[in-house]
């Protein structure tokens, strides 16, 4: 049960286009890519202050 690490996926919902660019740089920080693209992250304080900052351009799905 320790080694049970809480993970959260984040998928990118919305384009990049119009975007400034130090979202876009977030984005590419998460590993996300084109749209759509699904990463499965650690859930940690870092991941979730880009998933915040982002929040109209992903969805996350736990």
């Amino acid at each position: 049960m320790a080694n049970a690490t809480k993970t959260v996926k984040v998928r990118l919902v919305k384009g990049l286009r119009g975007v400034q660019a130090r979202h876009r740089l977030s984005v590419k920080a998460l590993g996300l890519g084109k749209l759509n693209s699904v990463r499965e992250l650690k859930d940690s304080p870092q991941v979730r202050g880009l998933i915040n900052q982002l929040h109209y351009l992903v969805q996350v799905e736990e």
